[in-house]
C-alpha cells in the first residue's frame, strides 16, 4: 500500500463531479459519506489511490471518489486488483463490492485474493438483497425470504461473509454497519493500516427492496442487546448493562452466551484478534442468530502474514538478479521438455 506523505487533504477533495445516483435514504450514501471523510487521513495522494468495483449497486463507488479508480466486470474487481497491488506497490489500492457481487459469480476471486494475502482493502457491502436488478435474493439472504425470484420463500441457505473470508485464512476480517460513522471510519482506518488483504463486511440498508433488514442493531430498544462491539484486549460484554458476556463452553468448542451477573469473571473471553488460528475468530462469526441477536462488530481478526504482492515481486527480482529476462526466456524454450522433430532434407 502506497505510504503516506505530508498533505492536506479534506473531504471535499475526494468528493468527485459526478452526481451521486442512488435510490433516496440509501445505505451507500452513508458509507460514501464516511470513506470521503476518512480518506485525508491516510495523507496518501488521489492519483495513488484506486477503488475497483465490479457490478451492483454499490460498484458504482468509484464514480463518486475523485481517484483513480476503474468499474469492472461482475464479479472480478478482486482479480484485477491482484493485478494493480502486485504491478503497482506505490498504489492504495481498494475493492467496493456487494454480497451478490462478491459471493456469487465472484466466489472464486473473493476466496482467492485472501488465501492469497493480497494487498488490499475489501469493503463488502452486505444488504442481503439484489438491489441493482430490483429485488431477487442474494448469497446472503436468509432462507425462506420471499422475493421476485423466490415467491414461495429462498431454499438456499445463506452464506457469513465473515465465515466465508475466516476460512479462507484472511488475515483482516471486521464487520460494521452503514449509519454507525463512527465505528465505520475506526474499522476503516485499522483496515487501511493491515499489510495484506484487510476484509470488511459492511451492513448496509436496502430501503428499497430490503428496507429493514438489520433494524435490530440500529433501534435503541434492540441495539444494545444485539450487537457486541469487539473491542481489542477487552472483555466481550454487551448489553445496555453489560448483562451479557462471551464465554468458551467447558467441555465443548466454539463460543456462546451468557449471564454476566452468574459468570465469574475469568470465564469471560478478553478479545484477542491477534490469535494466529482462525478458530477464534470463526467462532465469532457464528455467534448471531437467524434475528441477529449476538451479533459481533469490529475487528474478529488481525494477524501479520507476507503479502502476496510483496513475495511475488521478490521473486521476480531475484530471477532477474540472477541473469537478463532474455536469457531466462531462451534457457525456458529450449530447456527441460522440449525436443526436435524431423531434420530438413
Amino acid at each position: 500500500m502506497s505510504e503516506p506523505v505530508a498533505l492536506k487533504l479534506t473531504a471535499k477533495d475526494f468528493k468527485s463531479d459526478q452526481e451521486v445516483r442512488w435510490c433516496p435514504g440509501c445505505g451507500d450514501y452513508a458509507i460514501l459519506a464516511a470513506v470521503q471523510g476518512f480518506m485525508p487521513e491516510l495523507g496518501i495522494k488521489r492519483e495513488n489511490t484506486v477503488f475497483v468495483s465490479g457490478i451492483g449497486c454499490s460498484s458504482r463507488f468509484p464514480y463518486y471518489m475523485n481517484t483513480y479508480g476503474m468499474h469492472s466486470i461482475h464479479g472480478r474487481a478482486p482479480a484485477i486488483a491482484t493485478g494493480l497491488s502486485v504491478t503497482r506497490p506505490d498504489l492504495s489500492v481498494w475493492v467496493v463490492t456487494g454480497d451478490g457481487d462478491a459471493l456469487s459469480i465472484g466466489g472464486n476471486h473473493l476466496i482467492h485474493a485472501l488465501r492469497r494475502n493480497v494487498n488490499l482493502t475489501i469493503l463488502l457491502f452486505n444488504n442481503r438483497i439484489y438491489g441493482l436488478t430490483k429485488g431477487q435474493y442474494s448469497p446472503t439472504s436468509e432462507v425462506g425470504k420471499i422475493t421476485k425470484s423466490t415467491p414461495v420463500g429462498s431454499a438456499d441457505a445463506p452464506f457469513n461473509p465473515l465465515s466465508l473470508a475466516l476460512g479462507a485464512e484472511a488475515t483482516f476480517v471486521a464487520r460494521t454497519i452503514d449509519s454507525d460513522r463512527k465505528h465505520l471510519q475506526s474499522v476503516l482506518r485499522a483496515a487501511a493500516q493491515h499489510q495484506g488483504s484487510a476484509f470488511v463486511e459492511i451492513y448496509q440498508n436496502c430501503n428499497i427492496f430490503n428496507d429493514g433488514a438489520f433494524d435490530q442493531l440500529k433501534e435503541p430498544a434492540t441495539r444494545d442487546d444485539h450487537l457486541i462491539r469487539l473491542e481489542h484486549g477487552q472483555p466481550i460484554t454487551f448489553g445496555k448493562d453489560g448483562q451479557h458476556c462471551v464465554v468458551h463452553p467447558p467441555g465443548g468448542f466454539g463460543l456462546e452466551v451468557r449471564e454476566t451477573a452468574t459468570t465469574p469473571t475469568q470465564d469471560i473471553v478478553v478479545h484477542d484478534a491477534t490469535v494466529t488460528d482462525p478458530a477464534y475468530a470463526f467462532a465469532l462469526s457464528r455467534l448471531p442468530g437467524l434475528d441477529l441477536r449476538n451479533t459481533p462488530i469490529g475487528v474478529l481478526r488481525a494477524v501479520t502474514r507476507p503479502a502476496y504482492d510483496a513475495v511475488v515481486r521478490a521473486q521476480v527480482a531475484g530471477a532477474s538478479s540472477q541473469d537478463s529476462p532474455e536469457r531466462q526466456l531462451a534457457a525456458l524454450l529450449a530447456g527441460g521438455d522440449s525436443w526436435t522433430i524431423g531434420t530438413s532434407a
